[in-house]
């Protein structure tokens, strides 16, 4: 049974309560009462209710680390150099730990050689491949910057971002599917077809002088082999002597948020953030003996490279990659070949595994665990992947880009009610809290606001944009995350929604994902998405967009019916459109703002 500690870790509570009592009135404490107690101690699930408002703060016996990326890849080395850290599959590359280490030692010496300095910026621009991965952890090693570059952007998303953040060199393939990755550079650089590798000058792009192709030879870039022989002896003892000089705290990757609502932001993360967050988490799911993950998230994503890549680094797991795009059936036969013990997806991911019709046929017997993350869980996925998929310590995590990136997971241990109703408990060393979001007060437990974040998660700033940055960071480090929550007096959150997602029909505030899971739990639905639509008498109007399962027929005067009587009249979907597919993001995210445009289009609106 966990006791109630505070940030005095090695005196307990009574102890600390006689001296409060003792010397409190002496020194100007207070008085100190048991009921007082804000923390969670989160080792293991708290088994006392120690919250009495909605302000929780995830204690530990476990210290915050201060390795660097690189520092936290070397001692998994040392500890496990034949344990396998990468597979992928689809490209048939396998490479043990040590293996790793000296791609990775050497692809670090090869970026010294080519001109790259502490501080400078790489963008890494492509689907889940190994270089992904070898550049991950190169770049910080040499203390370059690496800059996640969604492997969807086009021509103008792509100038905006690397202009934004001064890239100085970016990696990528020549092309993946239909995403002809040279050819878009050269629109933006037209200049690289008659410069020499390492000297472009662009116009558009004044810091970029470096590209670096992974797979066929092109004018004006580095090949990838030209960087892994650059390095030579005095690269390595500079890259040897460089560790000595890199801070914890340096800036080491900057990811793009979505940008659904203006243009993307780079949210700045330390060493410290993301090892911190990673290793962390990874305790929690009991990564001090799961050794096998499959990973079909995108590596651009924080929930891939800090929560597949990084938590790799920590705890000397093995990540498997299903194949270089999603492919839901890819997962399940990764599962299957490479004897997996815990998979990662968003829930779309995990509604297309449950969706694919010769589910029964797979072995996910060794399958112990699993992560559902990225958006909104609905309650009847997460019931459905548990008993489906026969995933029974499946856990929800919680978090964002910009606090590198959870805040909130649930324990493998949970119940069933905790794992399907909730985001998990307050993680380790970070604080919580939910305000009034007109007032700014703490509201009671349970009951609704805005959730707050502070500790070591939250990022150093939005590259370049101090305004953003003052937007969601006040000075006392609390960062706003726009998103409706509640605790509960064990230090659990429930999520409701986006505060710009919530629907204003009538006066009435009306949050989409609440609508959302009880849409789940129609027979007939495989998925749902609720949207606000323009109305000119009641300002906007709920719709319903519902994905069927296959073979399923039904009709929008069904769904209305089956709502009657169990959610509240004006809950009820005004509208609702069938459709076979949702407009979603590289990393599996629905990307509302398109849904509603289409189906504005599609009613005529």
């Amino acid at each position: 049974m966990q006791d109630c500690r505070v940030s005095l870790s090695f005196c307990s509570l009574a102890v600390w309560s006689k001296m409060a009592s003792t010397l409190g009135p002496k020194f100007g404490l207070g008085r100190w009462e048991s009921q007082s107690c804000l923390a969670v101690h989160v080792d293991s699930p708290p088994t006392i209710p120690t919250l009495t408002t909605s302000y929780a703060h995830g204690t530990s016996s476990k210290s915050l680390l201060f390795s660097t990326v690189g520092g936290s890849l070397q001692a998994s080395a040392e500890r496990f150099p034949d344990r396998e850290a990468v597979v992928f599959l689809q490209d048939r590359v396998r490479k043990t730990f040590s293996q790793l280490q000296q791609d990775v030692d050497q692809a670090a010496a090869g970026l010294l050689a080519l001109g790259l300095k502490r501080g400078d910026r790489l963008g890494m621009w492509g689907p889940n491949t190994y270089e992904w991965v070898l550049f991950q952890f190169a770049s910080a090693k040499a203390g370059v910057i690496l800059v996640s570059v969604n492997p969807a952007y086009q021509v103008q998303e792509l100038e905006f971002a690397l202009r934004k953040v001064g890239c100085n060199a970016i990696v990528c393939p020549t092309q993946f599917k239909t995403q002809k990755y040279c050819d878009m550079l050269r629109q933006i650089c037209p200049e690289m077809d008659t410069a020499i590798p390492g000297s472009v000058k662009s116009a558009r792009l004044p810091d970029l002088h470096t590209v670096i192709v992974t797979d066929s030879r092109q004018p004006g870039m580095y090949h990838l082999e030209d960087v892994m022989q650059a390095g030579s002896s005095q690269h390595m003892q500079q890259l040897e002597e460089l560790q000595k000089k890199l801070s914890f705290d340096d800036p080491i990757n900057i990811q793009f948020t979505s940008g659904t609502t203006g243009n993307p932001k780079g949210a700045t993360l330390s060493h410290h953030n993301i090892v911190n967050n990673a290793y962390f988490i990874g305790m929690r799911l009991g990564y001090d003996w799961r050794v096998r993950v499959c990973l079909p998230v995108p590596m651009y994503h924080c929930f891939g490279s800090v929560g597949g890549g990084i938590v790799m680094a920590t705890h000397g797991i093995t990540l498997v990659f299903p194949s270089t795009g999603y492919d839901g059936r890819a997962n399940l036969a990764a599962m299957e070949s490479e004897r997996c013990t815990f998979v990662y997806g968003t829930p779309t991911m995990y509604i297309d595994m449950l969706g694919q019709p010769d589910l029964a046929k797979f072995d996910l017997s060794s399958v112990e665990g699993g992560i559902m993350a990225g958006s909104p869980c609905p309650p009847e996925i997460v019931k459905k992947v548990i008993s489906t998929m026969g995933i029974k310590e499946f856990v929800i995590a919680y978090g964002t880009t910009e606090n590198s990136p959870v805040s909130f997971c649930g324990f493998p241990t949970d119940n069933l009610e905790r794992k399907s109703e909730t985001v998990g408990c307050i993680a380790s060393h970070i604080e919580a809290k939910v305000v009034d979001p007109g007032s700014g007060q703490l509201v009671p437990l349970g009951i609704s606001g805005e959730l707050m974040i502070r500790g070591y998660c939250v990022m150093l700033e939005y590259w370049g944009d101090v305004a953003k940055t003052d937007e969601c960071i006040a000075k006392d480090r609390w960062y706003k995350t726009g998103d409706i929550a509640s605790l509960d007096k064990y230090g659990f959150c429930r999520i409701e929604g986006r505060i710009k997602d919530m629907i204003i029909r009538g006066g009435e505030n009306i949050y989409p994902a609440e609508i959302e899971q009880f849409l789940h739990t129609h027979p007939k639905v495989q998925e749902a998405q609720v949207i606000g639509i323009k109305d000119e008498r009641m300002g906007e109007e709920v719709c319903a967009c519902l994905k069927l399962k296959a073979g399923q027929d039904c009709s929008a005067e069904d769904i209305k019916a089956y709502c009657k009587g169990k959610i509240a009249h004006f809950k009820i979907p005004r509208y609702v459109t069938f459709v076979n597919d949702y407009p979603l993001t590289v990393s599996g995210k629905i990307q509302k703002n398109k849904l509603r445009v289409q189906t504005e289009k599609f009613l005529a609106l």
